[in-house]
């Protein structure tokens, strides 16, 4: 009984991390408003939704990224501007 359902967790663990390929932060390096490209830093690029307010976007900026990866390229699915009124 036990290890069924250890499997039916590992499966929905499998399952659920399945839904987007990856997470980056760094800082905005620059915004392709024409070919709705985000690149950061550390040179990699990712393609933004067409609904993403790109003048929300400015270079320099500190960015948190999860992005599905399809077609060979980087697709944000979703973004996150950290607060900019934040204590460290």
């Amino acid at each position: 009984m036990m290890r069924i359902l250890i499997g039916a967790v590992a499966a929905m663990l499998l399952f659920s991390t399945a839904a987007f390929a990856g997470q980056t932060e760094g800082l905005i390096k620059e915004v392709d408003k024409d070919t709705l490209t985000l690149t950061l830093d550390d040179g990699k690029s990712y393609k933004l939704n067409a609904e993403t307010d790109l003048d929300a976007l400015k270079p320099g900026m500190d960015i948190v990224i999860a992005y599905d990866e399809t077609n060979g390229e980087n697709v944000i699915t979703d973004m996150q501007l950290p607060d900019s009124d934040s204590t460290e």
